[in-house]
């Protein structure tokens, strides 16, 4: 009997959503109602165009289901002919208490040094805690992995699950995901075949994606 030949690596596209009027001031979480501003709009469009190479091997567009996801997701499956799906494992991290919170005054807490250097060990007060954020968007990557074999796969997520995710794939500590950096409507292309996967590109913003290939 012939071997049936195993799937060709999958390719996933973690897309961090565009500027809001909040970003970089705030930490707005999972708070509903928070919209791409007109900078976060044009940023969409553009990431749009970048991904629009890939249209004949996309097998889905999948976007967390808040409002700032889903406005970046838009313009990339319109790009792709595809529908946009809403995966609650995409989630930004649920940071309880700290919802909505000035970073100012989040950074003046003895806590926020532990969120930077032992994020492993730390929960948000009435929150989740980061492992099980890693976990999460792991495990649903790894699902959308299954799910559309050989093919590429755009999710657009938040800064950390993101962050997670390209440490997780790289081996690294979750202690030190903190030092990346993962911008607005940046690309951070992970490749997943039959063995370790490969971490094509993190916080891209610019480069010609068609060119990723595993060295």
């Amino acid at each position: 009997m012939a071997k049936t030949k195993p799937p060709s690596g999958t390719l996933v596209l973690l897309v961090r959503h565009g500027q809001t009027p909040t970003t970089g001031t705030t930490l707005p979480g999972r708070a509903k109602g928070l919209h791409l501003s007109n900078k976060g709009r044009e940023q969409a469009d553009a990431v749009a165009a970048r991904i629009a190479p890939f249209a004949d091997r996309v097998a889905a567009v999948y976007a967390s289901p808040l409002e700032r996801t889903r406005e970046t997701a838009a313009p990339i499956a319109k790009q792709l002919g595809q529908r946009v799906k809403v995966a609650r494992g995409l989630l930004e991290c649920d940071f309880g208490e700290w919802t909505g919170k000035d970073l100012k005054q989040l950074m003046k807490l003895p806590e926020w040094k532990q969120v930077q250097r032992f994020p492993s060990g730390f929960r948000f007060p009435d929150g989740e805690s980061f492992v099980d954020m890693q976990t999460r968007i792991v495990d649903t990557v790894n699902g959308f992995v299954r799910a559309h074999a050989g093919k590429v796969v755009v999710a657009v997520s938040h800064a950390d699950p993101i962050k997670a995710v390209a440490a997780h794939a790289v081996g690294t500590h979750l202690d030190l995901f903190q030092r990346i950096v993962v911008s607005p409507c940046s690309v951070t292309a992970i490749a997943y075949g039959s063995e370790s996967p490969i971490v094509l590109c993190v916080n891209s913003t610019g480069r010609d994606l068609t060119t990723l290939v595993p060295s």
